[in-house]
């Protein structure tokens, strides 16, 4: 039988109560957590602004001590620095030196991890095409669009080739084009084993890539599963016929309606916006390819035994489709 491995992260009981000056408890930002996240999987942590989601990530960092509870990271304590350096993280806000230019970043974050300057300047050439990044190599970031910065940090949480990779808000300030670039490349480091931790208030973004999801309200875990089976409508059935036309459409609605006894709604199913923009942009010529970095794909290749794609999402054309539900 094949051995299962352990989570990548897991916490028991974990609290985190902030006090005052005076050592007074002010706030309880997290209630006795337990959350597993597994190898190699998506897990989108959600929940209104003042959940505790920060805080929980926090903690996972080892940026701030538990009041109570265990936390295990890539089977280590949050502390341990060994740990530490199989991690990648990409913040809310890309905190960077304003007077350093992207190619210069990389570099410096490159060297904290003690690569050798020459795998150094490597990465940070790969990942800077695969942010598109290059034109602006040697521009200081101080003067960059909150999107161009976002693109540095991410290619900053990756330059020590992370086995987990935890992202704040990945997508935010990001436009269509690279907000699905980033989701794909999210995937296609899922596949390639590298657990990704996210948070998101852009639920159509945590609906594309997460495999299981965790809601937080108040410091409390409400609700955890996968995305299937959490939306999921027992009571409703629905049912897509490609080729009818109109009038055989209503005479399958028709015939429905009699067998069952109840009323059948019929509609043309709709692409999502973001698709049709990227179609749109497409068309126009100005839509970039994702490419990963070679060297993260050597890396997961080496993990994994394989060679990892990136993810490709296949969308059937709706065209001549009925839906009836």
């Amino acid at each position: 039988m094949p051995v299962s491995k352990p989570p990548v992260i897991e916490t028991r009981g974990l609290r985190k109560v902030f006090r005052d000056f005076w050592r007074r408890p002010t706030v309880e930002a997290v209630k006795g957590l337990d959350l597993t996240v597994n190898d190699g999987e998506v897990f989108g942590l959600l929940g209104p602004n003042g959940s505790g989601k920060s805080t929980t990530i926090k903690m996972l960092l080892g940026l701030l001590r538990p009041t109570a509870g265990t936390i295990r990271v890539l089977g280590s304590a949050p502390n341990d620095t060994h740990a530490k350096a199989r991690i990648g993280y990409l913040p809310e806000v890309s905190h960077l030196h304003t007077f350093l230019t992207p190619r210069e970043t990389l570099m410096y974050y490159a060297s904290l991890f003690g690569l050798s300057r020459a795998q150094a300047a490597q990465r940070t050439r790969e990942l800077l095409a695969m942010v598109d990044l290059e034109h602006a190599a040697d521009r200081a970031v101080g003067g960059f669009s909150k999107g161009m910065a976002r693109r540095v940090g991410l290619a900053q949480a990756l330059v020590n080739a992370p086995r987990l990779l935890i992202l704040d808000e990945p997508t935010s300030g990001l436009d269509p084009i690279g907000s699905r670039e980033v989701k794909d490349l999210v995937c296609a480091l899922a596949k390639g084993g590298v657990t990704v931790l996210m948070t998101s208030h852009l639920l159509a973004d945590v609906e594309d890539v997460c495999d299981r999801v965790a809601i937080l309200e108040r410091g409390v875990l409400c609700a955890e599963g996968k995305i299937a089976d959490l939306l999921r409508q027992p009571d409703a059935v629905r049912f897509e016929v490609e080729g009818l036309d109109e009038p055989d459409a209503a005479a399958v609605r028709a015939e429905l309606e009699a067998r069952t006894g109840r009323r059948v709604r019929q509609e043309h199913p709709a692409m999502s916006l973001e698709r049709y923009f990227l179609q749109v942009v497409a068309r126009d010529g100005r839509q970039r390819a994702f490419a990963m970095a070679p060297f993260l794909g050597a890396t997961l290749k080496s993990q994994r035994g394989q060679s990892p794609q990136p993810n490709s999402i296949s969308h059937k054309s709706t065209k001549d489709t009925k839906v009836f539900s």
